[in-house]
């Protein structure tokens, strides 16, 4: 049985710790969400340092599109479930967070 089926992936922005700088903020959201929460890429915007997350809700959805980026077979998306299988978390350096749906 997988252990994240039944799990909650909403986040109580209330309840989240002020964070002091983006390794205080990962390590939160990787212990609370383990190999659920994924680094997509990072940027840099006005001069400061921001690292993209996934956080993924349903990988038997996720895990296949984001595979199919590796193959030279064009892959099409036939429903919006996809873009439910995960949720964007941006970090910056100095640990502000902010959410994508």
């Amino acid at each position: 049985m997988n252990v994240f089926m039944n799990q909650d992936f909403s986040i109580n922005h209330e309840q989240m710790p002020n964070f002091k700088s983006h390794e205080e903020a990962r390590t939160y959201f990787k212990n609370l969400y383990g190999d659920r929460f994924l680094l997509r890429g990072t940027d840099i915007r006005e001069g400061t340092k921001v690292s993209m997350y996934h956080l993924v809700k349903n990988p038997e959805v996720y895990q296949p599109y984001m595979e199919s980026f590796s193959h030279e077979v064009k892959h099409e998306i036939t429903n919006m479930n996809v873009f439910k299988s995960y949720n964007t978390i941006e970090i910056d350096e100095n640990g502000n967070v902010h959410f994508q749906s």
